[in-house]
């Protein structure tokens, strides 16, 4: 006996209600992401406050946190929800219910249960899309890697570790501390 799995379409999917849930759409499946846990959301947490101030007084663009669609196809569905997001103002036409575009850049929270193949296949949606840079925040190593979208691949700008600053080609003015993520 075998199970089927409903594939949820682009139009199925904007008849759906609001899910407060973590959750991307791969092929039109939902997988429920686990909770984060309460050190993940406290970096979260900084990180969206400096990046928001940032942003804010520079009258740069928006930022978001998950749970947050951004839609890497329609057909078949492909959805992802990273951790953070920066739009810049001159992009804001992609900004709707869901993001409908490549965001400028984003950011990941790195977790025990990220497996590396999972995080491969998020690099691989934000590069086909174009995505210009994604920050991999590491709680175990204490770390802010930075890659940048480079014809298509994906390339480390920095490392930066406590005691460090944040190098961002997208934000080049920001100075963003490390150890504030992990305070």
């Amino acid at each position: 006996m075998s199970t089927q799995t409903k594939r949820l379409t682009y139009r199925e999917y904007l008849k759906t209600p609001e899910i407060k849930a973590r959750y991307d759409i791969v092929d039109g499946v939902m997988t429920m992401a686990p909770a984060p846990s309460l050190e993940h959301q406290k970096i979260l947490g900084q990180l969206y406050l400096s990046l928001h101030q940032f942003a804010s007084d520079h009258q740069l663009g928006q930022v978001f946190f998950a749970p947050a669609d951004v839609i890497i196809q329609r057909e078949p569905l492909r959805t992802r929800q990273p951790d953070l997001l920066f739009v810049s103002s001159e992009r804001t036409s992609i900004l709707g219910d869901q993001v409908d575009g490549a965001p400028d850049l984003v950011a990941e929270i790195l977790s025990p249960s990220n497996t590396r193949s999972d995080l491969e296949a998020k690099l691989a949606d934000y590069a086909t899309l174009g995505v210009r840079e994604c920050w991999l925040v590491s709680p175990e190593a204490r770390s802010l890697e930075v890659l940048v979208l480079i014809e298509g691949s994906w390339v480390r700008q920095t490392i930066s570790g406590l005691g460090e600053h944040v190098q961002s080609q997208v934000l080049p003015e920001l100075d963003l501390e490390v150890d504030r993520l992990f305070q």
